[in-house]
């Protein structure tokens, strides 16, 4: 237990009655420092106020589906006009029927500490607080999917996980907190006394197991908390275990008022401890290498015969990830390697224990980011892909013996995986399974909108979700589809669908309903011994054994490549492409839909001569026996080079993949003071968004420390514009999008206001395989209508840019003015609904 902070010598009175307004209406929660309330002590500091009184106001309409949602408070915060609210009192005077939802009532707390009611799934909460001076404090509130502090945006708890803590400053005065709702509908918000300006807290670590046998250092993540006024850089952190030995790692930045999740090395022991358990201190240092504050631990220490965690550093974010490991009996080498995927809630460790050892295959269970995460699409779909790299690595199993399962949302995430990336396994047991998100808990949006364009780019922009869509790629897997015949919470329909969707043109799948089974029925509803020995019977053929191919994507940037074809670019962005092949002898025949470039990789086919090409019904004589590229120009083929400036599934756009390739954020510093002070806190909100929802570490840094050879080949994610971002003439030379004070140029049309924003994304100038995202607005109220950072979601669309007003946050697609993908040269044309 650390010792109370002693700076904390005020006391607290929470004056229970109202506080009078000129309208004798009363307000939310008003609390001066006068006498003495209950404190308490946690881990990082003394909680010194439990927030109990609030007002709740329903959140009114929303788009939902795959578009962004609405906020009303957004909105206000943008146009200058949020009030201090009064129960009984209206958000803003009514001019139409939907404005008369928005009505704050009183609610409170429950002896528990918890704002709950039956509306809190579909209501903010606000609440407030008067201090005497400015003060940082820490703000531990759960159940919450976002929050607003004196207007400015901070990340929520919306599982309920417990991990947040947000350092901010009390202003002097009434301080205003809104919480948008979670998950469960339930809020608990108190305030503590940070114990030191910089910490270590051991919420939400990330921790491998030690493996006795095994050496070299191992990867591990902790938060640091930087509750000071400045920026900290070039920290160190040691780890000593209790036998000795050491690990000294030169770790991230933590900007200030902000937490970040850091790497450290965990040294390997030859010592076995008893119980399975090693003791560590952790020690943070700075650049000088004096100690700031230290934390004891206890590692998990295994053998590596039995279940286990293991951790790599994700390229996504640099940040470090771990997997659970149901490790194989039988010899090492040459094994099966079986990728499960959890469903909601769960976590991976829990996930592989479900599974008894197999004699014949390592079975790994990826994290999809957390226990929710990205319902395995986006972020969570590479996590997947790249644990099922790391774990192939680590084991050196045979490539042609891999599977794939999962259960609930993981039986999604199979259903996903698996017609994502059909060369990638040789059979599918998803169990418990809903296929695609829209069929399964999320409606369409708002019919007003079926027919706006906009909505149609934000629909096109998720095409990679739309399973039905893909299905024929399900030809070059098995399929074994596991379902309970009174499962409640997906219901058996949904495996039905599948069953009566596979069987007009798939041969090779199993269907069994398990009698009286539930949702989860015991450990057999995913170790179920006929799904592993359906595996045994498949396999993955080598390249030059695949005679016939057939292949769909959304995306060349989702899934680009089937055995030894590639689709590299499309006539149209995000619509569905296919490409269907055959191979006699020396003699390559097919044809293509919505694709402009593709690679044959002739290299792996094994020809005795170079092949004979017929695409479309055109013939191309290949003057090699190597990858070939070809290129529909004018509706005629030819032989080609990739152009790595162009499109390709490298560097393909849509909006959130600038969030990817160890992606680093640069604020503005070039602005005003209110316009740098926003930038620099959207920026810290992105990154403390993506750490919650991704188990994320972003790098986040101001475009006065920015210099691009530093960064070199990763993405980088601009806040502010042309004007004010230092940063942006470095990396957006020759863009046909530029955003002014006042004004975004975009091709040969100007938009004129300060309330425009916009998110686009472009390559990185310098660089072959690098993006630059943007998140910019054209003065004060557009930078404010960039609010909402929707686009951290696993199941909505971006396309390569959204142009809008501040009005959107209130009228959605209403306040849209431009959406789309700008042509394979990175150009705007065509594809863009205006």
């Amino acid at each position: 237990m650390r010792k109370i902070f002693t700076r904390l010598t005020f006391t607290i009175l929470v004056v229970l009655s109202t506080f009078i307004s000129g309208n004798s209406q009363q307000r939310g929660n008003i609390v001066e420092y006068f006498g003495r309330e209950r404190v308490e002590q946690i881990e990082e500091g003394t909680v010194f106020h439990t927030f109990t009184e609030g007002l709740t106001m329903p959140l009114g309409p929303g788009s939902g589906g795959v578009v962004p949602a609405r906020d009303i408070i957004a909105w206000h915060y943008a146009n200058g006009t949020f009030k201090t609210p009064a129960a009984g009192a209206f958000l803003h005077p009514v001019t139409n029927p939907e404005d008369s939802v928005y009505v704050w009532e009183k609610l409170d707390a429950n002896e528990e500490g918890l704002f709950q009611s039956r509306t809190m799934r579909r209501a903010y909460l606000y609440t407030s607080l008067q201090s005497p001076r400015q003060e940082v404090v820490l703000l531990d509130a759960k159940g919450h999917t976002r929050l607003y502090v004196n207007g400015l945006p901070y990340e929520g708890d919306h599982y309920d996980f417990g991990y947040t803590l947000i350092p901010f400053k009390l202003k002097k005065g009434l301080n205003e907190f809104i919480f948008t709702p979670g998950r469960f509908g339930r809020v608990s918000a108190r305030l503590v006394a940070p114990e030191k300006p910089v910490m270590l807290t051991q919420r939400d670590m990330t921790l491998p197991s030690l493996i006795n046998g095994e050496t070299g250092e191992k990867w591990a993540a902790i938060r640091v908390i930087n509750a000071s006024e400045k920026d900290i850089s070039n920290l160190l952190i040691q780890c000593v275990l209790q036998s000795g030995e050491e690990a000294t790692y030169a770790t991230g930045n933590v900007m200030a008022l902000s937490v970040r999740k850091l790497p450290f090395r965990i040294p390997s022991t030859s010592v076995k401890q008893s119980e399975g358990k090693v003791k560590a201190t952790i020690i943070l240092k700075d650049q000088n290498g004096k100690e700031i504050d230290r934390s004891e631990i206890v590692l998990n220490q295994h053998g590596p015969d039995v279940h286990h965690e293991r951790t790599f550093i994700s390229q996504i974010d640099g940040s470090v990830q771990y997997y659970s490991v149901a490790p194989s009996t039988g010899a090492t080498g040459g094994q099966a390697l079986v990728l499960s995927v959890h469903g909601a809630g769960v976590e991976a460790r829990n996930q592989a224990r479900a599974y008894k050892q197999k004699d014949w295959a390592h079975v790994v269970a990826a994290t999809n980011r957390r226990p929710y995460g990205f319902n395995w699409e986006e972020w969570g779909r590479k996590d997947g892909m790249e644990v099922l790299a790391e774990a192939k690595k680590v084991f050196k199993t045979s490539p042609e013996l891999t599977y794939l399962t999962g259960h609930s949302m993981g039986g999604h995430g199979t259903w996903h995986l698996g017609v994502t990336y059909p060369d990638h396994f040789a059979a599918i047991a998803p169990c418990a399974s809903y296929p695609d998100i829209l069929g399964y808990g999320r409606g369409p949006a708002d019919p007003r909108y079926q027919d706006d364009p906009h909505f149609g780019m934000f629909m096109r922009s998720a095409n990679g979700g739309r399973t039905f869509d893909l299905k024929r790629n399900f030809l070059q897997s098995g399929v074994y589809i596991l379902h309970g015949d009174d499962d409640t919470v997906v219901p058996v329909t949904q495996a039905r669908n599948m069953r009566e969707t596979l069987g007009a043109f798939h041969n090779n799948f199993v269907y069994y309903e398990y009698p009286g089974g539930s949702h989860w029925y015991g450990d057999h509803s995913v170790d179920w011994h006929p799904i592993f020995t359906y595996f045994k019977w498949q396999s993955i053929p080598e390249k030059n054994e695949v005679k016939h191919i057939e292949f769909h994507t959304a995306s060349p940037g989702i899934s680009a490549s089937n055995y030894w074809i590639t689709i590299y670019q499309q006539e149209h962005p995000f619509k569905f492409s296919s490409v269907v092949f055959d191979r006699t002898g020396d003699t390559i025949s097919g044809t293509t839909d919505n694709v402009t470039a593709l690679k044959l990789e002739l290299s792996a086919l094994k020809t005795d001569k170079n092949p004979l090409l017929i695409i479309d019904g055109q013939t191309l004589q290949a003057n090699t026996t190597l990858d070939v590229m070809l290129k529909k120009e004018s509706g005629k083929w030819s032989l080609a080079t990739a152009n790595p400036a162009e499109k390709n599934p490298v560097r393909n756009g849509g909006f959130k993949n600038a969030f990817d390739n160890r992606v680093v954020f640069v604020y503005a510093t070039n602005g005003s003071k209110e316009e740098n002070e926003w930038y620099r806190n959207k920026a810290r909100f992105d990154a403390e968004a993506f750490q919650y929802k991704a188990n994320g570490s972003i790098e986040v840094i101001s475009d006065r420390e920015f210099k691009p050879e530093n960064f070199a080949d990763r993405n980088v994610v601009l806040y502010g514009n042309a004007v004010n971002n230092r940063a942006w003439n470095l990396l957006l030379t020759g863009c046909p999008v530029t955003v002014r004070s006042n004004e975004i140029v975009f091709g040969d049309q100007v938009f004129k206001g300060d309330d425009l924003g916009i998110y686009f994304v472009y390559p990185r100038r310098d660089s072959e395989t690098a993006s630059v995202g943007v998140v910019a607005g054209t003065g004060i109220k557009g930078m404010k209508a960039t609010f909402p950072n929707d686009y951290f979601s696993g199941v909505n669309g971006y396309p390569d840019l959204v142009l809008f007003n501040h009005q959107w946050l209130k009228g959605g697609f209403e306040g849209i003015q431009v959406t789309g993908f700008f042509n394979n040269d990175w150009s705007i044309g065509e594809h863009f609904a205006r």
